[in-house]
């Protein structure tokens, strides 16, 4: 096989490469004169979910830490502490007045820096309260979790009760009767499918591939009914020529946390939009994109497991999923009225500290930061669901 850079020289590619040859599944390409040629491929759903999920060379299941300053990219839990603390807030007023202890749970949770930041707030908050927190690390990646074992042996506040993959994190979910998840930035870490619309009919994209150009976009039908059935319960009408992601996972994942869990709340933080937005004029390609050491591009086909692949939420399909799981939606905004409904505000200090490295002068910066960094609490939402 031809090295070149849409392989990126990956295992992965080579083993998607050897996947496409021996399919069965049928579609067609352009080719240079515009001209529809018959083409055989898999699914983009297919490869996204290999290039995050292989168990040997998926991005989110192997190599090294994917998260901070030698990953590929930040989440809330870099901005100081402050958005831990809210939720640790949250996780003390849902202790009853019996001596139970309470599950607190995050999903996705990378290396841990999140639930062991929501420990630490929790304690100062109410010392006793903050003991009958039991705190739950699920992950896939062996590396996160090898990680979190680690900070959880010298932590001073917390010492996790699990740090489990998500196979585990069923059974464990199961066996508790009141929890708490917290999955941020999980949603948008699901494979989804592509759908283009094409005169009439919509189409779903898929992947082919030669030697001489490596992985390339082809088309095909609807690979399921489900895709058809989510457009038309959330009223996405596509324009001519129009690309959008169905995440088909994430609604699978909301029903699997439902049926597992006895009682609880189940708090998202995401990014992404309402359904309209999706539909938007100037939203013609869609909103995937890549990550490979904080720098952004919309080149999927590049360096097969070794770099992010995500999508936006599209949180109108969120809320229907859930409700049709069962689930009460009890909030939903964005991330930066959730951060002001529950005290951001009030959390400023007011200071005349001219050191700006103080406690106080940190922590105004960090408030700011969730405030007003690039609009990105207004792309994020919050969204919690009761059971």
């Amino acid at each position: 096989m031809k090295q070149n850079d849409n392989f990126g020289h990956t295992k992965l590619a080579e083993q998607l490469m050897k996947q496409i040859e021996s399919s069965q599944l049928q579609g067609w390409r352009y080719n240079e004169n515009n001209e529809q040629i018959p083409a055989k491929g898999i699914t983009f759903y297919t490869y996204m979910k290999s290039c995050l999920y292989d168990p040997m060379y998926g991005y989110y299941m192997s190599g090294e830490t994917r998260i901070g300053k030698m990953g590929d990219f930040y989440t809330s839990s870099a901005i100081g502490t402050i958005f831990a603390e809210i939720l640790a807030a949250n996780c003390l007023q849902e202790l009853s007045s019996s001596a139970e202890k309470l599950a607190v749970i995050e999903w996705g949770a990378g290396t841990g820096k999140l639930s062991f930041q929501m420990a630490e707030a929790a304690n100062r908050i109410d010392p006793i309260g903050a003991i009958r927190l039991k705190h739950w690390l699920i992950d896939d990646h062996a590396a996160h979790r090898q990680a979190a074992q680690q900070q959880s042996r010298l932590s001073t506040w917390i010492q996790a009760e699990h740090i489990a993959a998500s196979a585990q994190g069923w059974e464990l979910l199961a066996g508790t009767d009141k929890a708490i998840i917290i999955a941020n930035e999980l949603l948008d870490a699901f494979a989804i499918h592509r759908v283009q619309r094409m005169g009439d009919k919509l189409v779903e994209l898929g992947v082919t591939s030669d030697e001489e150009k490596g992985f390339r976009y082809m088309y095909m039908p609807l690979s399921s009914p489900a895709i058809m059935e989510l457009l038309e319960r959330d009223r996405i009408k596509l324009h001519e020529g129009q690309i959008t992601e169905v995440n088909l996972d994430a609604e699978a994942w909301l029903l699997e946390i439902f049926r597992h869990m006895r009682k609880g709340k189940l708090i998202l933080i995401d990014y992404g939009h309402e359904a309209e937005e999706f539909t938007a004029e100037y939203r013609m390609n869609g909103t995937l994109m890549c990550y490979h050491r904080h720098l952004a591009s919309d080149q999927p086909f590049l360096w097969a497991g070794q770099q992010d692949i995500t999508a936006q939420v599209c949180f109108t399909s969120i809320r229907h999923a859930a409700e049709q799981s069962g689930f009460k939606v009890s909030y939903y905004n964005s991330q930066k009225q959730f951060l002001i409904d529950n005290g951001l505000l009030e959390m400023l200090a007011d200071t005349t500290d001219e050191n700006p490295f103080s406690e106080a002068n940190r922590k105004n910066r960090a408030i700011r930061q969730l405030l007003l960094s690039d609009q990105m609490s207004e792309l994020f939402k919050v969204i919690i669901l009761e059971k």
